[in-house]
């Protein structure tokens, strides 16, 4: 079962956004490009997607270095360019879509048999990606960055909702990648079978615009 998304990682986010590492910013290019660094210009309206890495998973687990909590497979998020100014600077994006594939994901939360849904709420998230790599996502107005993940357990479904203010991830132009560690969300609401804090990681790769790599400048 496919859900929208975080999760925020979104999600998350969400989405993010694009890769960079040594970023190079060649006079008169672009921030965001594709066939390679200083290449052509990424179109104002261009979707930008990525799914995970290959090999890779995206988790919420309920502390920084902990395996407790939620683990998936497969999910992908959505961009759209919304600026793409000259480099050095800082181009934005609106992160449209970000969703978890729920049959990928497990949970080795004590009393959980599984994960039947994970939901990213309140998008579009604003992003935004600098020169130097950081992709900051923010939520609309007045809301946040919210992950819904429901758990099948023995006595029925339980809801966990986890809220965050912003989201900070890096861009990496070794692999296209964007990458969030150890994101914190905090519960909102929820059983005693969802943990007070969530801890969200994730690595898409490769950022992708209509099939060509993207690359930060």
């Amino acid at each position: 079962m496919r859900t929208r998304s975080v999760l925020t990682l979104v999600a998350a986010a969400a989405a993010l956004s694009l890769p960079a590492v040594a970023p190079a910013s060649a006079a008169g290019g672009a921030v965001l490009t594709t066939g390679g660094t200083g290449g052509t210009p990424v179109a104002v309206g261009d979707v930008l997607s990525a799914s995970l890495k290959a090999g890779t998973t995206a988790t919420l687990y309920s502390s920084p270095t902990g395996t407790s909590g939620v683990s998936c497979t497969s999910s992908t998020f959505t961009a759209a360019v919304t600026g793409n100014p000259a480099a050095p600077g800082t181009a934005t994006e609106s992160v449209t879509g970000h969703t978890f594939d729920a049959s990928s994901c497990t949970s080795n939360v004590t009393g959980v048999l599984g994960v039947n849904s994970i939901r990213i709420d309140n998008l579009p998230y604003s992003a935004t990606v600098t020169s130097d790599g950081t992709l900051t996502v923010t939520p609309p107005a007045g809301t946040s960055i919210q992950t819904t993940v429901q758990l099948r357990t023995l006595l029925g479904s339980v809801t966990c909702v986890y809220k965050a203010a912003t989201l900070v991830g890096k861009a990496d132009n070794a692999d296209n990648s964007i990458s969030f560690t150890n994101q914190q969300f905090t519960k909102s609401s929820g059983s005693s079978l969802c943990f007070s804090t969530g801890y969200f990681t994730a690595r898409y790769a490769p950022v992708t615009d209509a099939g060509a790599t993207v690359y930060v400048n």
